[in-house]
């Protein structure tokens, strides 16, 4: 017998019942259940780490224990860099033996499906075939990973499943199937060929019905899963504390659980006597940003893919209008969960705490190149002197604007990065530096606070809107603070315009007397 293991928040592969706290899976996607009664065959696409295969580990597990119908769950993970038809048709039916062995149901384990043709065009087909001839009852397959199928293997897969539903009148073929991944089936063209050309105008898989995305946890789903935590230890999670996680998390499940670990078993050492308050969830959002967990690591390590920064660019430059919600590298990283349309229709980092690793992921080698000689001259206890501030950091973009440009990576946006660079090293542990970006916005903003007060700064790229919008949208981010005074930042990479023109400070006054400082860098 196996010892009974407390429940704990899990941030390590698909939640187990039992082991984990966790919300009931299937009710996340009921749709899924109606698609699949209906011998449907279709997609399920959700940002990475958001519950996929705990939902279809889940319907395996239901589907099962209801006995009208066999279901398989199999990962395809293993064949991510299987692109040839023939290697990949081997190695897909030895991936389907391994589910069939793992699978809980007698009938399944007992398995073992054979093709009589080696030809990679009809082997799986013929395999999956095979298969059902020899079951009882239909079979439900779970296709996890799917869009790590690529190339060749993919089209003759895809070519294999439409071939076999729209025979199966005639021959046994599984009931139902579900692909799932990050992305859509309309997107699997970028698995194909590099130039992200379309699978061609007879799509391999045009018998698809429905392609279901799944959603965050909704605010009132984060206090029911943390309930469950009191409800078994007596540890309360004060409101504020819900509120917040919401907050740093806008539900996503990896990043709800994440933070309530990092609290429960690394700050309060799992002393169950002390409640959760929402300070102990800003320092737990604060701990996994400087930490860098593998979650959070493998979505940054798509900063560096042209296609994602074609999308964050200009969203940290505050450049408008340059990428549209319909293009596929936009898609791309909605699907990775990276970035979120607002209700506006606004493109912005999918949550707070993507925004804030985001900014000091590309700021990390920025960072590295300021002088160690810069220390803080311009906060005295009482209050931030950010006018000399910026005059200081006027001269040292005078200086080294040539060195950061010539790095590469995000030229765009790197005037904004330097900024918030030498804001971070300047203010770093005497104060608090917000930062906001969304294509649409027309700028990026930033806002240092210290000693109770707040200090605002909006960031702009000369040439891109006339001083009098730019004095409008600083006076619109003023008016959501409460603020009098702000400074508006304005980088101008004009090669023809010395540096005498570039640099200059001036105060606007607004119709209403509030201030505007104009920094000119």
């Amino acid at each position: 017998m196996e010892p009974v293991i407390p429940k704990y928040f899990n941030i390590a592969g698909p939640c187990i019942p039992g082991e984990h706290y966790m919300l009931p899976a299937v009710d996340r996607l009921p749709e899924a259940r109606k698609l699949v009664e209906r011998k449907q065959y279709f997609v399920i696409h959700a940002a990475r780490q958001s519950g996929k295969t705990t939902i279809l580990r889940a319907l395996t597990r239901e589907i099962n224990a209801e006995g009208q119908h066999y279901a398989l769950y199999c990962s395809l993970e293993a064949l991510q860099e299987v692109r040839e038809a023939e290697k990949g048709s081997a190695s897909l039916l030895s991936v389907l033996k391994l589910a069939l062995k793992r699978s809980f149901v007698q009938k399944l384990r007992e398995q073992q499906p054979e093709s009589p043709d080696s030809n990679p065009s009809v082997a799986v087909g013929m395999s999956l075939m095979n298969l059902c001839l020899a079951l009882d009852k239909p079979l439900i397959l779970f296709l996890d990973e799917a869009d790590c199928l690529s190339g060749q293997l993919l089209i003759t897969f895809l070519r294999q499943l439409r071939d076999g539903y729209v025979n199966r009148d005639a021959a046994p073929f599984p009931w139902s199937i579900a692909l799932v991944g990050m992305r859509d089936i309309r997107d699997f063209k970028a698995r194909v060929r590099p130039d992200s050309e379309t699978l061609g105008s007879a799509s391999p898989f045009n018998i698809i019905t429905e392609a279901l995305t799944l959603g965050n946890f909704t605010s009132e789903q984060v206090a029911a899963l943390y309930r469950q935590h009191t409800e078994a230890t007596g540890q309360i999670f004060e409101p504020g504390a819900v509120e917040r996680a919401w907050y740093w998390s806008e539900g996503q499940p990896w990043l709800v659980n994440a933070l309530a670990r990092q609290v429960v078993e690394k700050d309060l050492k799992q002393d169950y006597s002390l409640p959760v308050t929402a300070g102990h969830i800003d320092g737990a959002a604060d701990a996994l940003m400087k930490r860098r967990d593998t979650h959070i690591d493998s979505l940054l390590e798509r900063l560096k893919e042209s296609r994602v920064r074609r999308v964050i660019e200009p969203m940290l430059s505050g450049a408008e209008n340059e990428v549209s919600l319909l293009h596929d590298d936009t898609k791309f990283c909605l699907d990775l969960g990276l970035v979120r349309a607002d209700a506006a229709g606004m493109l912005k980092p999918a949550n707070p705490i993507y925004r804030e690793v985001i900014i000091r992921a590309l700021t990390y080698d920025v960072q590295a190149l300021l002088p160690a000689s810069l220390i803080n001259r311009w906060m005295d206890g009482k209050r931030l002197d950010l006018t000399a501030l910026l005059a200081a950091f006027q001269q040292f973009w005078r200086e080294n604007a040539d060195i950061y440009l010539r790095k590469g990576g995000y030229l765009e946006a790197v005037p904004h990065l330097v900024l918030q660079a030498f804001l971070q090293r300047v203010v770093n542990g005497g104060a608090e530096l917000a930062r906001e970006f969304a294509l649409g916005r027309g700028a990026a903003d930033v806002s240092v606070r210290y000693a109770g007060r707040s200090y605002l700064l909006e960031l702009k790229l000369a040439g891109r809107e006339p001083l009098e919008r730019s004095l409008a949208q600083t006076a619109g981010y003023m008016d959501v603070a409460g603020a009098r005074e702000a400074w508006l930042v304005i980088f101008d990479r004009d090669a023809g315009k010395t540096w005498e023109e570039k640099i200059f400070r001036r105060d606007e006054t607004l119709p209403d007397g509030r201030t505007v400082h104009v920094v000119g860098c």
